[in-house]
């Protein structure tokens, strides 16, 4: 099992930057491919971004490619994700989910075994 605690999250305004980051303790952490999703009030929650165990593949939603990175530092147990040009619609709670299936990329929430608690980000018009 695997504990995640997400940290990074905040109020900004539209156009600024936030860096998000998970950090996971118990097992390995890089038996698991890791996931960024978000959800908004009154909306399913959404596939953002997923990094395989190695960091060689990555994957986004189209809506922010280009815009965020995702990355992983094995060595710190943890993942980030670099959000930059952030919109409005971009407000969300953001979770970090791990799966055990550490080569590929999957976006839906329901092939994660391991949630974080969520980290809330706003950003003002």
């Amino acid at each position: 099992q695997v504990q995640l605690v997400e940290s990074g999250g905040g109020l900004v305004q539209a156009g600024g930057s936030l860096r998000l980051s998970c950090a996971a303790s118990g097992r390995t952490f890089s038996s698991y491919a890791m996931g960024w999703f978000r959800q908004a009030p009154g909306k399913e929650r959404e596939f953002v971004a997923g990094i395989t165990w190695s960091g060689s593949v990555t994957s986004y939603a189209d809506s922010v490619k280009g815009r965020f990175t995702i990355s992983r530092d094995n060595a710190k147990n943890t993942v980030y994700l670099q959000m930059n040009s952030l919109k409005p619609e971009d407000t969300a709670v953001y979770y970090c989910a791990a799966d055990r299936e550490r080569v590929i990329v999957k976006r839906s929430h329901y092939d994660y075994e391991y949630w974080g608690q969520g980290t809330q980000v706003t950003v003002s018009s």
